[in-house]
Protein backbone atom coordinates (compact mmCIF):
# COMPACT_ATOMS: atom_id res chain seq x y z
CA UNK A 1 0.00 0.00 0.00
CA UNK A 2 1.40 3.45 -1.05
CA UNK A 3 1.11 6.55 1.28
CA UNK A 4 0.61 9.53 -0.63
CA UNK A 5 2.28 12.81 1.30
CA UNK A 6 0.18 15.08 -0.44
CA UNK A 7 1.11 18.22 2.89
CA UNK A 8 2.97 20.10 0.06
CA UNK A 9 -0.26 20.26 -2.62
CA UNK A 10 -1.75 23.43 -1.55
CA UNK A 11 -5.16 23.41 -3.16
CA UNK A 12 -7.47 21.03 -1.68
CA UNK A 13 -9.42 20.42 -4.27
CA UNK A 14 -6.12 18.75 -5.63
CA UNK A 15 -5.21 16.81 -2.65
CA UNK A 16 -9.03 15.09 -2.73
CA UNK A 17 -8.53 14.47 -6.54
CA UNK A 18 -5.16 12.84 -5.64
CA UNK A 19 -6.72 10.80 -3.06
CA UNK A 20 -9.24 9.38 -5.37
CA UNK A 21 -7.34 8.97 -7.89
CA UNK A 22 -4.93 6.62 -5.66
CA UNK A 23 -8.39 4.54 -4.52
CA UNK A 24 -8.39 0.86 -5.44
CA UNK A 25 -11.77 1.36 -6.56
CA UNK A 26 -11.13 4.85 -8.77
CA UNK A 27 -12.48 3.12 -12.17
CA UNK A 28 -15.88 2.72 -9.95
CA UNK A 29 -16.06 6.25 -8.92
CA UNK A 30 -15.03 7.54 -12.04
CA UNK A 31 -17.92 5.47 -14.12
CA UNK A 32 -20.53 7.07 -11.51
CA UNK A 33 -19.14 10.92 -12.26
CA UNK A 34 -19.05 9.92 -16.03
CA UNK A 35 -22.70 8.71 -15.70
CA UNK A 36 -24.06 11.64 -14.82
CA UNK A 37 -22.88 14.08 -18.03
CA UNK A 38 -21.72 16.75 -15.57
CA UNK A 39 -24.31 17.64 -12.91
CA UNK A 40 -23.07 19.92 -10.44
CA UNK A 41 -25.46 18.79 -7.56
CA UNK A 42 -25.81 15.06 -7.95
CA UNK A 43 -27.88 13.89 -4.78
CA UNK A 44 -25.85 11.21 -2.43
CA UNK A 45 -28.41 8.23 -1.49
CA UNK A 46 -27.37 5.70 0.69
CA UNK A 47 -29.27 2.00 0.66
CA UNK A 48 -30.10 -1.31 -1.15
CA UNK A 49 -32.19 -3.05 -3.74
CA UNK A 50 -32.85 -6.65 -3.96
CA UNK A 51 -34.50 -8.71 -6.92
CA UNK A 52 -36.36 -11.95 -6.14
CA UNK A 53 -38.28 -14.05 -7.97
CA UNK A 54 -41.61 -14.50 -6.80
CA UNK A 55 -41.87 -18.27 -7.79
CA UNK A 56 -38.59 -19.99 -6.13
CA UNK A 57 -37.55 -16.90 -3.42
CA UNK A 58 -34.61 -17.24 -5.55
CA UNK A 59 -32.37 -14.00 -5.28
CA UNK A 60 -31.61 -12.73 -8.66
CA UNK A 61 -29.67 -9.52 -7.79
CA UNK A 62 -28.71 -7.19 -5.32
CA UNK A 63 -27.35 -4.08 -4.73
CA UNK A 64 -25.80 -2.43 -2.03
CA UNK A 65 -24.10 1.41 -1.52
CA UNK A 66 -21.49 0.04 0.60
CA UNK A 67 -19.76 -1.57 -2.26
CA UNK A 68 -18.97 1.97 -3.69
CA UNK A 69 -15.91 3.65 -3.23
CA UNK A 70 -17.87 6.58 -1.41
CA UNK A 71 -20.14 4.45 0.09
CA UNK A 72 -22.81 5.92 -1.45
CA UNK A 73 -25.03 6.51 -5.10
CA UNK A 74 -25.05 9.31 -7.11
CA UNK A 75 -27.81 10.43 -9.00
CA UNK A 76 -28.64 13.67 -11.18
CA UNK A 77 -30.29 16.60 -9.56
CA UNK A 78 -32.70 17.33 -12.62
CA UNK A 79 -32.65 21.06 -11.85
CA UNK A 80 -34.29 22.68 -14.85
CA UNK A 81 -32.00 26.03 -14.44
CA UNK A 82 -29.05 26.49 -16.28
CA UNK A 83 -27.71 29.01 -13.75
CA UNK A 84 -27.84 25.68 -11.13
CA UNK A 85 -27.06 22.75 -13.34
CA UNK A 86 -25.76 23.22 -16.86
CA UNK A 87 -25.93 19.54 -17.33
CA UNK A 88 -29.13 18.67 -16.28
CA UNK A 89 -31.12 21.90 -17.72
CA UNK A 90 -30.04 20.90 -21.04
CA UNK A 91 -31.58 17.44 -20.93
CA UNK A 92 -34.84 19.47 -19.67
CA UNK A 93 -34.59 21.68 -22.32
CA UNK A 94 -34.10 18.72 -24.77
CA UNK A 95 -37.31 16.73 -22.91
CA UNK A 96 -39.39 20.04 -23.19
CA UNK A 97 -38.77 20.56 -27.14
CA UNK A 98 -39.94 17.03 -27.61
CA UNK A 99 -43.12 17.37 -25.96
CA UNK A 100 -43.27 20.97 -27.41
CA UNK A 101 -42.48 19.01 -30.74
CA UNK A 102 -44.59 16.27 -30.49
CA UNK A 103 -47.77 18.70 -29.96
CA UNK A 104 -47.24 20.21 -33.58
CA UNK A 105 -45.49 17.29 -35.24
CA UNK A 106 -47.13 14.29 -33.84
CA UNK A 107 -44.78 11.49 -32.39
CA UNK A 108 -44.75 10.49 -28.52
CA UNK A 109 -47.74 9.00 -28.60
CA UNK A 110 -48.97 11.95 -30.65
CA UNK A 111 -50.40 11.06 -34.56
CA UNK A 112 -48.91 13.26 -36.48
CA UNK A 113 -51.90 14.34 -38.13
CA UNK A 114 -52.21 16.83 -35.70
CA UNK A 115 -50.19 19.19 -37.81
CA UNK A 116 -52.99 20.01 -39.65
CA UNK A 117 -54.82 21.10 -36.79
CA UNK A 118 -54.83 25.19 -36.59
CA UNK A 119 -52.11 26.28 -34.20
CA UNK A 120 -51.05 29.62 -33.61
CA UNK A 121 -48.09 30.90 -31.60
CA UNK A 122 -48.95 33.63 -28.96
CA UNK A 123 -47.15 35.86 -26.36
CA UNK A 124 -48.45 37.99 -23.54
CA UNK A 125 -46.91 40.34 -22.40
CA UNK A 126 -46.76 42.71 -19.05
CA UNK A 127 -48.63 46.25 -19.14
CA UNK A 128 -45.83 49.57 -18.54
CA UNK A 129 -45.49 50.38 -14.76
CA UNK A 130 -43.54 53.42 -15.77
CA UNK A 131 -40.96 54.60 -18.80
CA UNK A 132 -37.53 52.44 -19.15
CA UNK A 133 -34.60 52.70 -20.74
CA UNK A 134 -34.83 50.64 -23.83
CA UNK A 135 -32.63 50.04 -26.91
CA UNK A 136 -35.57 51.25 -29.98
CA UNK A 137 -35.05 50.10 -33.90
CA UNK A 138 -36.39 51.26 -36.53
CA UNK A 139 -38.27 49.50 -39.64
CA UNK A 140 -35.66 49.10 -41.63
CA UNK A 141 -33.21 47.86 -38.68
CA UNK A 142 -31.48 51.00 -37.40
CA UNK A 143 -31.24 52.11 -34.05
CA UNK A 144 -33.18 54.80 -32.33
CA UNK A 145 -32.19 56.88 -29.01
CA UNK A 146 -34.12 55.90 -25.59
CA UNK A 147 -36.31 58.49 -24.17
CA UNK A 148 -33.14 59.44 -22.32
CA UNK A 149 -31.56 60.65 -25.24
CA UNK A 150 -29.13 57.58 -25.62
CA UNK A 151 -28.11 55.29 -27.77
CA UNK A 152 -27.99 51.65 -25.44
CA UNK A 153 -25.59 49.06 -26.18
CA UNK A 154 -27.28 45.78 -25.72
CA UNK A 155 -25.44 44.97 -23.40
CA UNK A 156 -26.12 48.09 -21.41
CA UNK A 157 -27.19 47.80 -17.71
CA UNK A 158 -29.59 50.69 -18.19
CA UNK A 159 -31.54 48.79 -20.45
CA UNK A 160 -34.49 47.92 -18.58
CA UNK A 161 -34.48 50.06 -16.12
CA UNK A 162 -36.96 53.00 -14.85
CA UNK A 163 -35.95 56.18 -16.17
CA UNK A 164 -37.17 57.50 -13.00
CA UNK A 165 -37.37 54.76 -10.05
CA UNK A 166 -39.08 57.19 -7.62
CA UNK A 167 -42.29 57.35 -9.52
CA UNK A 168 -41.97 53.87 -10.93
CA UNK A 169 -44.74 51.63 -9.55
CA UNK A 170 -42.72 48.90 -8.33
CA UNK A 171 -45.68 47.81 -6.18
CA UNK A 172 -47.89 47.18 -9.40
CA UNK A 173 -45.24 45.30 -10.83
CA UNK A 174 -44.15 43.15 -8.23
CA UNK A 175 -48.35 42.11 -7.36
CA UNK A 176 -48.37 41.61 -11.46
CA UNK A 177 -45.45 39.21 -11.44
CA UNK A 178 -47.72 37.86 -8.67
CA UNK A 179 -50.83 37.03 -10.12
CA UNK A 180 -49.16 36.26 -13.69
CA UNK A 181 -50.18 32.69 -13.33
CA UNK A 182 -53.76 34.01 -12.35
CA UNK A 183 -54.16 35.76 -15.29
CA UNK A 184 -52.73 33.08 -17.91
CA UNK A 185 -55.47 30.73 -15.91
CA UNK A 186 -58.33 33.26 -16.96
CA UNK A 187 -57.01 33.91 -20.68
CA UNK A 188 -57.63 30.09 -20.91
CA UNK A 189 -61.09 30.49 -19.98
CA UNK A 190 -61.86 33.61 -22.03
CA UNK A 191 -60.15 32.06 -25.08
CA UNK A 192 -62.75 29.12 -24.83
CA UNK A 193 -65.97 31.58 -24.26
CA UNK A 194 -64.44 33.56 -26.98
CA UNK A 195 -64.40 30.74 -29.66
CA UNK A 196 -67.36 29.91 -28.80
CA UNK A 197 -68.68 33.37 -29.33
CA UNK A 198 -67.01 33.40 -32.57
CA UNK A 199 -68.71 30.39 -33.48
CA UNK A 200 -72.29 31.35 -32.48
CA UNK A 201 -72.71 28.37 -30.36
CA UNK A 202 -73.08 28.15 -26.62
CA UNK A 203 -69.82 27.01 -24.23
CA UNK A 204 -71.15 23.60 -23.99
CA UNK A 205 -71.85 22.99 -27.41
CA UNK A 206 -68.38 24.25 -28.17
CA UNK A 207 -67.18 21.58 -25.69
CA UNK A 208 -68.86 19.38 -27.40
CA UNK A 209 -67.43 19.07 -30.51
CA UNK A 210 -63.69 21.32 -30.15
CA UNK A 211 -60.98 21.09 -27.63
CA UNK A 212 -58.23 24.11 -26.97
CA UNK A 213 -54.62 22.48 -26.15
CA UNK A 214 -52.04 24.75 -25.17
CA UNK A 215 -48.27 24.50 -23.72
CA UNK A 216 -46.56 27.45 -22.50
CA UNK A 217 -43.16 28.88 -20.83
CA UNK A 218 -43.06 31.97 -18.92
CA UNK A 219 -40.01 34.39 -19.52
CA UNK A 220 -38.56 37.30 -17.64
CA UNK A 221 -37.83 40.49 -19.64
CA UNK A 222 -35.15 43.15 -18.81
CA UNK A 223 -37.17 45.12 -16.12
CA UNK A 224 -37.77 41.64 -14.29
CA UNK A 225 -41.34 40.87 -15.62
CA UNK A 226 -42.59 37.86 -16.68
CA UNK A 227 -44.56 37.43 -20.12
CA UNK A 228 -45.38 34.11 -21.83
CA UNK A 229 -44.90 32.33 -24.96
CA UNK A 230 -47.83 29.81 -25.31
CA UNK A 231 -48.25 27.41 -28.43
CA UNK A 232 -52.26 26.99 -29.00
CA UNK A 233 -54.11 24.42 -30.69
CA UNK A 234 -57.41 23.80 -31.67
CA UNK A 235 -58.12 19.92 -31.41
CA UNK A 236 -61.69 17.92 -31.43
CA UNK A 237 -63.31 16.93 -28.61
CA UNK A 238 -61.14 13.94 -27.99
CA UNK A 239 -57.93 15.63 -28.37
CA UNK A 240 -55.02 15.47 -30.14
CA UNK A 241 -56.19 12.13 -32.52
CA UNK A 242 -58.94 14.03 -33.76
CA UNK A 243 -59.47 17.12 -35.78
CA UNK A 244 -61.42 20.04 -34.92
CA UNK A 245 -64.71 20.68 -36.91
CA UNK A 246 -63.91 22.74 -40.66
CA UNK A 247 -65.19 26.24 -39.09
CA UNK A 248 -62.87 26.12 -36.28
CA UNK A 249 -60.11 27.78 -37.84
CA UNK A 250 -56.79 29.61 -37.42
CA UNK A 251 -58.54 32.96 -38.44
CA UNK A 252 -61.11 32.04 -35.40
CA UNK A 253 -58.42 31.19 -33.15
CA UNK A 254 -56.24 34.51 -33.65
CA UNK A 255 -59.73 36.49 -32.92
CA UNK A 256 -60.74 34.86 -30.28
CA UNK A 257 -57.09 34.90 -28.04
CA UNK A 258 -57.07 38.82 -28.90
CA UNK A 259 -60.67 39.24 -27.48
CA UNK A 260 -59.50 37.37 -24.77
CA UNK A 261 -56.05 38.48 -23.78
CA UNK A 262 -57.64 41.91 -23.67
CA UNK A 263 -60.55 41.32 -21.25
CA UNK A 264 -58.80 39.66 -18.65
CA UNK A 265 -58.63 41.47 -15.49
CA UNK A 266 -57.42 40.52 -11.58
CA UNK A 267 -58.46 43.10 -9.23
CA UNK A 268 -56.16 43.52 -6.00
CA UNK A 269 -57.09 45.58 -3.44
CA UNK A 270 -55.09 47.24 -0.56
CA UNK A 271 -54.75 49.83 2.00
CA UNK A 272 -51.04 49.81 1.70
CA UNK A 273 -51.46 50.21 -2.22
CA UNK A 274 -54.83 50.83 -3.15
CA UNK A 275 -56.68 49.10 -5.90
CA UNK A 276 -55.25 47.76 -8.69
CA UNK A 277 -56.58 46.26 -11.55
CA UNK A 278 -53.87 43.64 -13.31
CA UNK A 279 -54.50 43.13 -17.35
CA UNK A 280 -52.01 42.17 -20.14
CA UNK A 281 -50.09 44.82 -21.61
CA UNK A 282 -51.15 46.04 -25.20
CA UNK A 283 -48.38 44.38 -26.74
CA UNK A 284 -49.89 40.78 -27.61
CA UNK A 285 -48.69 39.23 -30.56
CA UNK A 286 -50.05 35.89 -32.16
CA UNK A 287 -48.93 34.49 -35.56
CA UNK A 288 -49.75 31.01 -37.07
CA UNK A 289 -47.22 28.20 -37.05
CA UNK A 290 -46.49 27.02 -40.29
CA UNK A 291 -46.13 23.63 -41.11
CA UNK A 292 -42.85 21.86 -41.29
CA UNK A 293 -40.39 22.34 -44.20
CA UNK A 294 -41.91 25.34 -45.39
CA UNK A 295 -40.03 29.47 -45.34
CA UNK A 296 -42.59 30.36 -42.90
CA UNK A 297 -40.66 32.12 -39.75
CA UNK A 298 -42.80 30.34 -37.28
CA UNK A 299 -42.26 26.81 -38.34
CA UNK A 300 -42.75 23.15 -35.83
CA UNK A 301 -39.37 22.91 -35.46
CA UNK A 302 -38.79 26.78 -34.59
CA UNK A 303 -41.28 27.02 -32.02
CA UNK A 304 -40.64 24.03 -30.37
CA UNK A 305 -36.78 25.60 -29.91
CA UNK A 306 -37.73 28.78 -29.13
CA UNK A 307 -39.88 27.60 -26.38
CA UNK A 308 -37.27 24.42 -24.91
CA UNK A 309 -34.76 27.72 -24.75
CA UNK A 310 -36.69 29.75 -22.17
CA UNK A 311 -37.85 26.62 -20.26
CA UNK A 312 -34.58 26.55 -18.55
CA UNK A 313 -34.08 30.17 -17.86
CA UNK A 314 -35.36 31.81 -14.90
CA UNK A 315 -35.28 34.76 -12.76
CA UNK A 316 -31.80 35.40 -13.00
CA UNK A 317 -32.21 35.95 -16.63
CA UNK A 318 -33.09 39.48 -15.69
CA UNK A 319 -29.97 39.91 -13.32
CA UNK A 320 -31.74 38.48 -9.84
CA UNK A 321 -30.85 35.61 -7.75
CA UNK A 322 -31.33 31.82 -8.17
CA UNK A 323 -31.89 31.00 -4.68
CA UNK A 324 -34.32 31.83 -2.03
CA UNK A 325 -33.75 34.89 -0.04
CA UNK A 326 -35.26 34.10 3.25
CA UNK A 327 -33.67 32.63 6.65
CA UNK A 328 -34.08 28.69 6.80
CA UNK A 329 -34.01 28.23 10.19
CA UNK A 330 -36.79 30.36 11.13
CA UNK A 331 -38.40 30.14 7.72
CA UNK A 332 -38.27 33.97 6.86
CA UNK A 333 -40.53 34.99 10.30
CA UNK A 334 -37.22 36.45 12.20
CA UNK A 335 -37.86 34.55 14.99
CA UNK A 336 -38.09 30.61 16.16
CA UNK A 337 -40.89 30.08 18.75
CA UNK A 338 -39.97 28.08 22.18
CA UNK A 339 -41.73 24.81 23.40
CA UNK A 340 -44.23 27.38 25.44
CA UNK A 341 -44.68 29.65 22.49
CA UNK A 342 -42.74 32.45 23.28
CA UNK A 343 -40.55 34.03 20.27
CA UNK A 344 -36.70 33.84 20.40
CA UNK A 345 -34.74 35.84 17.96
CA UNK A 346 -33.17 33.87 15.31
CA UNK A 347 -29.34 33.97 15.60
CA UNK A 348 -29.11 33.23 11.84
CA UNK A 349 -30.56 36.55 10.29
CA UNK A 350 -30.61 38.56 13.90
CA UNK A 351 -33.88 38.62 13.58
CA UNK A 352 -34.46 40.32 9.76
CA UNK A 353 -35.69 36.95 8.49
CA UNK A 354 -33.20 37.21 5.31
CA UNK A 355 -30.45 34.79 4.71
CA UNK A 356 -28.16 37.76 3.16
CA UNK A 357 -28.91 40.97 4.04
CA UNK A 358 -31.19 43.36 1.07
CA UNK A 359 -28.19 45.97 0.79
CA UNK A 360 -25.09 43.34 0.52
CA UNK A 361 -26.96 41.68 -2.37
CA UNK A 362 -24.85 41.73 -5.80
CA UNK A 363 -27.83 43.31 -8.26
CA UNK A 364 -28.77 46.35 -9.68
CA UNK A 365 -30.46 49.04 -8.02
CA UNK A 366 -33.44 48.36 -9.78
CA UNK A 367 -33.52 44.35 -9.18
CA UNK A 368 -33.08 45.15 -5.34
CA UNK A 369 -36.30 46.91 -4.84
CA UNK A 370 -38.09 44.67 -6.67
CA UNK A 371 -36.93 42.44 -4.24
CA UNK A 372 -37.61 44.72 -1.15
CA UNK A 373 -41.01 45.36 -2.59
CA UNK A 374 -41.57 41.80 -2.37
CA UNK A 375 -40.48 41.68 1.06
CA UNK A 376 -42.30 44.54 2.44
CA UNK A 377 -45.83 43.94 0.59
CA UNK A 378 -45.15 40.05 2.01
CA UNK A 379 -45.34 41.24 5.47
CA UNK A 380 -48.84 42.86 4.80
CA UNK A 381 -52.09 40.82 6.03
CA UNK A 382 -53.86 41.19 2.70
CA UNK A 383 -50.67 39.50 1.49
CA UNK A 384 -49.93 37.05 3.13
CA UNK A 385 -51.61 34.11 1.08
CA UNK A 386 -49.06 34.98 -2.01
CA UNK A 387 -45.67 34.63 0.02
CA UNK A 388 -44.04 37.55 -1.65
CA UNK A 389 -41.03 36.89 1.00
CA UNK A 390 -40.42 33.36 -0.09
CA UNK A 391 -40.69 34.36 -3.95
CA UNK A 392 -38.45 37.79 -3.26
CA UNK A 393 -35.36 35.88 -5.30
CA UNK A 394 -38.08 35.15 -7.99
CA UNK A 395 -39.26 38.95 -8.35
CA UNK A 396 -42.58 38.13 -6.97
CA UNK A 397 -43.15 35.23 -9.12
CA UNK A 398 -44.33 31.86 -7.93
CA UNK A 399 -45.98 29.91 -10.64
CA UNK A 400 -44.11 27.43 -13.20
CA UNK A 401 -41.95 28.05 -15.87
CA UNK A 402 -43.52 25.72 -18.36
CA UNK A 403 -47.17 24.50 -18.36
CA UNK A 404 -49.27 22.34 -20.81
CA UNK A 405 -52.89 21.38 -20.66
CA UNK A 406 -53.36 17.77 -20.49
CA UNK A 407 -54.44 16.51 -24.17
CA UNK A 408 -51.29 18.84 -25.59
CA UNK A 409 -48.96 16.15 -25.73
CA UNK A 410 -47.17 13.70 -23.81
CA UNK A 411 -45.99 14.43 -20.10
CA UNK A 412 -42.29 14.86 -19.13
CA UNK A 413 -42.92 11.81 -16.90
CA UNK A 414 -43.59 9.95 -19.76
CA UNK A 415 -40.38 10.91 -21.22
CA UNK A 416 -38.17 10.20 -18.18
CA UNK A 417 -39.83 7.16 -17.39
CA UNK A 418 -38.88 5.77 -21.32
CA UNK A 419 -35.34 7.04 -20.52
CA UNK A 420 -35.06 5.11 -17.04
CA UNK A 421 -36.33 2.04 -19.11
CA UNK A 422 -33.95 2.40 -21.45
CA UNK A 423 -31.07 2.83 -19.50
CA UNK A 424 -32.33 -0.43 -16.81
CA UNK A 425 -32.29 -2.62 -20.42
CA UNK A 426 -28.98 -1.05 -21.28
CA UNK A 427 -27.34 -2.06 -17.77
CA UNK A 428 -29.46 -5.73 -17.73
CA UNK A 429 -27.75 -6.09 -21.17
CA UNK A 430 -24.28 -4.89 -20.35
CA UNK A 431 -24.73 -7.39 -17.20
CA UNK A 432 -25.87 -10.83 -19.20
CA UNK A 433 -28.72 -10.91 -16.86
CA UNK A 434 -31.88 -13.01 -18.26
CA UNK A 435 -34.66 -10.34 -18.72
CA UNK A 436 -36.91 -10.06 -15.92
CA UNK A 437 -40.75 -10.37 -15.45
CA UNK A 438 -42.42 -8.34 -13.63
CA UNK A 439 -45.08 -11.29 -12.59
CA UNK A 440 -42.50 -13.35 -11.20
CA UNK A 441 -40.29 -10.93 -9.74
CA UNK A 442 -39.83 -8.25 -6.62
CA UNK A 443 -37.80 -5.57 -6.26
CA UNK A 444 -37.30 -5.02 -2.46
CA UNK A 445 -34.99 -1.29 -1.67
CA UNK A 446 -34.21 0.53 0.89
CA UNK A 447 -32.98 4.32 0.23
CA UNK A 448 -31.93 7.39 2.62
CA UNK A 449 -30.81 10.92 1.63
CA UNK A 450 -27.22 11.73 2.41
CA UNK A 451 -26.54 14.73 1.06
CA UNK A 452 -25.80 16.80 -2.52
CA UNK A 453 -22.88 17.74 -4.36
CA UNK A 454 -18.92 16.33 -4.60
CA UNK A 455 -15.96 16.10 -2.85
CA UNK A 456 -13.80 18.45 -3.77
CA UNK A 457 -11.92 16.21 -6.16
CA UNK A 458 -14.86 14.65 -7.70
CA UNK A 459 -16.18 18.38 -8.89
CA UNK A 460 -13.31 18.69 -10.79
CA UNK A 461 -13.78 15.35 -12.52
CA UNK A 462 -17.54 16.50 -13.33
CA UNK A 463 -16.43 20.22 -14.71
CA UNK A 464 -13.94 18.30 -16.83
CA UNK A 465 -17.16 15.63 -18.07
CA UNK A 466 -19.09 18.20 -18.59
CA UNK A 467 -16.15 20.24 -20.66
CA UNK A 468 -15.60 17.07 -22.92
CA UNK A 469 -19.09 16.73 -23.66
CA UNK A 470 -19.70 20.30 -24.36
CA UNK A 471 -16.98 20.11 -26.44
CA UNK A 472 -18.46 17.11 -28.34
CA UNK A 473 -21.32 19.09 -29.08
CA UNK A 474 -20.11 21.82 -30.45
CA UNK A 475 -17.91 19.95 -32.55
CA UNK A 476 -21.04 17.62 -34.28
CA UNK A 477 -22.82 20.80 -34.35
CA UNK A 478 -20.54 22.47 -36.86
CA UNK A 479 -20.48 19.47 -39.27
CA UNK A 480 -18.16 16.91 -37.42
CA UNK A 481 -18.11 13.45 -37.39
Amino acid sequence: MVILDLRHVASPAVRDLLHLVNHPDFDRAQQQIERLGGCTEPVRLTGHTTTVGTTTGEVLRSYTTSVEPTGSLLTTCGNRRASRCPACSRLYAADTYHLIRAGLSGGKTVPDTVRTHPRVFATLTPPSFGPVHNRLTTPGGGIRPCRCRKLHEPTDPLVGTPLNPATYDYAGAVLFNAHASALWARFTTYLRREIAAELGMTQKAAHAVLRVSFAKVAEYQQRGLVHFHAVIRLDGPDGSSQPPPPYATVAVLTKAARAAAARVRVTVTSDAVGQRKLGWGEQFDVREIASFGTDAEFTDQAVAAYVAKYATKSADASGTLDRALFCRPCQGRGATLLPHGTPLTCTACDGTGQARPLPRLAVARHVRQMIRTCWELGKLSEFAALKLWKWAHMLGFRGHFSTKSRSYSTTLGALRAARRAWRIELARTHAGMPESDPATTLVVGHWAYLGSGYSPGAALLAADVWHRRELQRQFAAEGGC
